[in-house]
């Protein structure tokens, strides 16, 4: 597997607006497509938080899907896979949460809708996919069976009890 390339600068600032929205309260204006992940580092013990797309939701649970985009590695995923606690901000609600790493063919199933819905936007989705991926994401099925294999996707739930 391949090191993550440095994140180009104008991706960098396009990534960090989120953030800036939640850290200014106003991440309610995102709705439902991003949420804020804070988590407490595996080692250091800080809070941090990463602001994360939603790629699916169940709102029944509710259940909100994210990709790794750094893939396995990324430290809020580590951070959570080492048992650190989590709260999520999503819309205008913050709550405690589980996480779930999704099995392969619902991570296809579930990015394979995320595609559908985001068809206008797919040029380039695709082309910051292939970016992060390292090799030349068509948005096949074999693609995608590929991609989720290296870029996982967790599922995030108000922590029951």
């Amino acid at each position: 597997m391949t090191s993550a390339p440095a994140v180009p600068s104008w991706l960098r600032v396009a990534f960090r607006l989120p953030d800036r929205l939640y850290h200014h309260g106003m991440g309610w204006v995102l709705g439902r497509r991003f949420l804020r992940l804070t988590h407490v580092g595996r080692r250091s013990g800080k809070r941090y938080s990463t602001v994360l797309e939603v790629v699916g939701c169940d709102r029944r649970i509710p259940e909100f899907v994210v990709v790794s985009g750094f893939g396995p590695r990324a430290d809020w995923l580590r951070n959570l896979d080492a048992g650190g606690a989590a709260e999520i901000t999503v819309g205008g609600s913050t709550f405690a949460a589980d996480h779930r790493r999704l099995g392969p063919e619902e991570a296809v199933a579930v990015f394979a809708d995320y595609e559908r819905r985001n068809r206008p936007i797919g040029p380039i989705l695709r082309r910051i996919l292939s970016w992060l991926l390292g090799w030349r994401y068509d948005g096949s099925v074999e693609a995608r069976r590929r991609m989720v294999e290296q870029l996982p996707l967790v599922a995030l739930r108000p922590t029951a009890g």
